[in-house]
């Protein structure tokens, strides 16, 4: 039984579409706790985040907004993850868009660094994120996330990443856009990348077993980060950023019963969820749903729900 910690994260200043924010009620609305505790498990909530007091803050790229707010929400989620961690809680980050992950990925590697365990990564995302505050063009920093974990410099306003992830311990899965300077970039690191060409050749189960292998034989922890648009905006249509051609329904829970089957998942970010563009909480209700699936619930145990 695991003690599964909820934390919501309501971040909006990561991108400029507006309605992330509400994510973290919609996840409640939707029957999250109930889900988690029907597979047989502890919850506690601990609420959303307050944004703390901002300090000063600039950034030589122009287009960069909003870096004062989610500098503040980055230490302020760091702290928070590490505390769940450190009391034996499995957290998971309500967001809130992907700009969150700034800080819970942070969080999960000073605990790992302090009970000296290898932080891997597995990033199910349409984006790399891959992207730093001086090479965006978008000035949307909830594209950033990776490229900070991974130690990559123009992250100065910010604290320094307790213990950078090494690229070999960083699996991209899923992903299928790519800005032109990311991908120049991706090319300089050995990060494990398993873009929906990969998956379309491969499959989904065998690239996603042999980066869990990589997990379990450096008996490591595992943080994952899901992004609403790892999903196909057909079936999942609550986001900002759509790209077709995500998973497929049955693709993204054999994904989460994989996740359950290898009990390697140390904490969980739940992003990008705008409950503004969702359609009758459809998007809401799958996304729960698959935390369900990554809780020990299978897909032949749940009634087919009609949206």
């Amino acid at each position: 039984m695991l003690n599964t910690i909820l934390i919501g994260a309501p971040i909006d200043e990561g991108q400029r579409r507006p309605g992330c924010v509400m994510g973290p009620a919609a996840y409640r609305v939707a029957g999250l706790v109930h889900a988690i505790r029907e597979a047989g498990h502890r919850v506690e909530d601990w609420g959303d985040m307050a944004l703390p007091e901002l300090r000063d803050v600039s950034c030589p790229n122009p287009v960069v907004h909003s870096l004062a707010e989610i500098l503040a929400w980055t230490e302020v989620l760091s702290a928070k993850v590490d505390d769940a961690l450190s009391q034996g809680g499995l957290p998971i980050v309500l967001g809130g868009d992907h700009a969150l992950a700034l800080g819970s990925v942070a969080g999960a590697a000073s605990y790992a660094a302090r009970v000296d365990r290898p932080l891997f990564l597995l990033w199910l995302d349409a984006h790399s994120d891959f992207h730093t505050p001086l090479s965006t063009q978008s000035g949307n920093l909830h594209g950033t996330p990776v490229a900070y974990i991974a130690g990559r410099e123009g992250f100065e306003a910010f604290p320094p990443f307790p213990a950078p992830i090494p690229a070999s311990r960083i699996c991209l899965y899923g992903i299928r856009s790519v800005d032109a300077a990311e991908h120049a970039a991706l090319l300089e690191h050995d990060i494990e990348i398993k873009d929906m060409r990969v998956l379309d050749e491969r499959g989904i189960v065998a690239p996603l077993r042999e980066f869990l292998d990589m997990v379990r034989d450096a008996g490591g922890m595992l943080h994952v980060s899901l992004d609403v648009d790892f999903l196909d905006p057909s079936i999942a249509p609550a986001v900002g950023t759509t790209v077709p051609g995500g998973t497929t329904f049955r693709e993204a829970h054999l994904v989460m019963e994989l996740l359950h089957e290898c009990s390697l998942v140390t904490s969980l970010d739940l992003v990008e969820l705008n409950p503004f563009l969702d359609e009758r909480g459809r998007t809401a209700k799958l996304m729960v749903d698959l935390v369900a699936s990554l809780m020990g619930r299978k897909v032949f145990d749940r009634p087919t729900r009609s949206f």
